[in-house]
């Protein structure tokens, strides 16, 4: 553990900062945070959070690194092709921050052991590619009342919004039913950059709420084109029919 001296120096950036300060530094490193997916959107993510000193930090993924993830997935290098994606991770964040304990968790999630996973952290942070999974996670952040933020990334086009369950309107608001044969961004393609950005994002929401600094990105889907370098902020609204979170139904099960 490094001393209060290396402490402020570490953070200093953050303590002198308006809304954050000493305390808003402490309350991050007593924060837990979930990430789930190690890959292009999980990478920014990951490596921000641990760099700034957020206590438990749990990375879940059940893949391995392959040859064309190197494009975007900057949590990995060449040599570690054919490792788990989990185990990669690991190593690099605790090289850039020893202080972060890193949880890992090299499995597939369900709605037989989602709930168990995420019960322990403050916040949980969708870094998946596909809308089942996505879904999955709302749901059950919803049920656990635990705040979270979605991100997606397709060719040059990234989104991403914040829930805080009860309060705010959910992915399934925003998305509704969609087809489980969308496109992916091994058939479409996807600009390496763009979830470098879409995932920094996700990890200032992260950081803003574990200190109450700012306001989050909830009841509003942020919207990145990198082809015009343009964001577009689009409001949502809660649905009071959703079926996760409307006022007349009670959170679903995951399925």
């Amino acid at each position: 553990m490094e001393s209060e001296a290396m402490f402020l120096e570490r953070y200093s950036r953050h303590i002198v900062l308006p809304g954050i300060g000493i305390e808003g530094q402490r309350k991050i490193a007593r924060g837990k945070v979930l990430v789930i997916g190690a890959g292009g959107l999980g990478s920014p993510v990951a490596y921000y959070l641990a760099a700034a000193g957020v206590g438990v930090l749990g990375i879940l993924d059940c893949d391995v690194v392959d040859r064309s993830n190197l494009q975007r997935q900057i949590l990995h290098a060449t040599d570690d092709i054919g490792r788990p994606k989990v185990v990669s991770a690991k190593e690099k964040l605790e090289r850039l921050n020893p202080d972060v304990s890193v949880r890992t968790y090299d499995t597939r999630i369900d709605a037989s052991n989602i709930g168990k996973i995420i019960a322990p952290y403050d916040f949980v942070v969708d870094g998946v590619d596909n809308f089942q999974t996505k879904f999955l996670i709302n749901d059950a952040c919803i049920l656990a009342g635990i705040p979270f933020s979605m991100g997606g990334v397709l060719q040059f086009v990234g989104q991403t919004m914040t829930v805080l369950p009860g309060k705010s309107a959910c992915y399934r608001c925003v998305m509704g039913d969609v087809s489980k044969s969308a496109p992916t961004c091994a058939e479409k393609g996807l600009l390496g950059p763009v979830p470098g950005i879409t995932g920094t994002i996700q990890a200032a929401e992260a950081l803003k709420y574990l200190t109450g600094a700012g306001e989050l990105l909830c009841d509003n889907l942020l919207l990145f084109d990198a082809t015009a370098m343009e964001f577009m902020k689009s409001p949502v609204r809660r649905n009071p029919d959703c079926p996760a979170c409307g006022e007349h139904h009670a959170p679903p099960q995951p399925s």
